[in-house]
């Protein structure tokens, strides 16, 4: 970590404090509340299902999800164990959320795992941050709350009180997020490199999160979105977005994801899907280097006028920005009340 930049920074945010009180004092104030709110739980509290989102219900069963719930944010085991676990048993419920939980239920351990701790950590120079959501490991967990206490240990030095890791939190969201911002840090230099081998499971893993994030974004835009559909005799392809037109009928674009191997499925399912007169479009989505294979391999094969190319690390900066202007939206409460 570079510590040079994390004192500047502290010292800065201790000076806008000092300039902004009322400020602060707002924001903080809306944290602590939070964090009370949490801390009054106890492992009995997850037997009320009015704190529990019916989806997360009917994904995953009450019971199921009330134990894994308890396990998580009160269980013995070490967190690298119980972040793992739950990560792999409940379904609808990410690291931003897990770590969330965690960290208002006990901030003396556990900070918020987001992106903008990583845009934050990346700023600081802190190396091998995750890119992709299979890297949200445990351990990579454990290792992000020692850093944050780093921090907090940095701003308890320069005299800030009471500096849990919901503080340092705030201290990131607040100070660093803009300078990291401005200077335009990015994750993919301290990612994984790309020329480095893809495990089999990794592989699948960055497929089923691209083809995922796919259905979402058709969500999010208003499609009927959906994966693994057959849309043809002999092909089931990732994801679908269906509209429908009038009287017209209906809209369907096809997407097929690429991470590792050969590429003859991923084209020959694209061209059996062109067969379907619905079909506006076919998209392969796939890195870089993929993708100029797929283009070339696929010439004189699939119909070039329908064919589109869209890379995996674009989806992904996406389905972020998607999810950050509905989260904004919302904040609005533009619905009426009567709705």
């Amino acid at each position: 970590m570079n510590k040079q930049k994390l004192r500047a920074a502290i010292s800065d945010f201790s000076d806008n404090k000092k300039a902004n009180t009322a400020y602060y004092e707002e924001n903080w104030s809306e944290r602590k509340e939070r964090k009370g709110y949490y801390q009054s739980f106890t492992k009995l509290i997850w037997g009320n299902k009015q704190y529990i989102v019916d989806k997360l219900i009917a994904d995953n069963g009450f019971d199921t999800l009330k134990k894994q719930l308890s396990e998580l944010l009160y269980g013995t085991s070490p967190i690298e164990k119980r972040w793992d676990v739950f990560l792999k048993a409940v379904k609808g419920m990410g690291p931003a959320t897990m770590s969330e939980l965690l960290t208002y239920a006990n901030p003396e351990e556990y900070v918020i795992f987001n992106k903008t701790t990583i845009l934050c950590f990346t700023y600081f120079d802190i190396p091998d941050m995750p890119k992709y959501n299979y890297q949200y490991t445990g351990k990579k967990y454990a290792e992000v709350c020692r850093i944050a206490k780093e921090i907090s240990k940095e701003l308890k030095e320069a005299g800030e009180e009471n500096y849990d890791l919901l503080a340092v939190d705030y201290f990131m969201w607040d100070e660093i997020l803009p300078l990291a911002e401005k200077k335009g840090t990015n994750t993919d230099e301290l990612s994984p490199k790309k020329d480095k081998p893809v495990s089999d499971k990794e592989s699948k893993s960055l497929h089923d999160e691209i083809k995922d994030k796919l259905v979402e974004i058709g969500a999010l835009l208003g499609f009927e979105s959906r994966s693994e559909v057959k849309i043809a005799t002999g092909a089931i392809v990732d994801a679908v977005w269906e509209a429908k037109i009038g009287n017209m009928g209906k809209a369907i674009y096809v997407f097929e994801v690429q991470s590792k191997g050969s590429i003859d499925s991923l084209i020959l399912n694209l061209k059996k899907a062109q067969s379907n007169a619905a079909v506006q479009a076919v998209v392969a989505v796939a890195d870089e280097e993929q993708l100029a294979k797929i283009i070339s391999e696929s010439a004189g094969v699939i119909d070039e006028k329908s064919l589109r190319t869209w890379e995996s690390d674009d989806v992904l900066a996406v389905y972020d920005a998607l999810v950050r202007a509905h989260e904004s939206i919302n904040k609005l409460a533009l619905v009426p009340e009567s709705f």
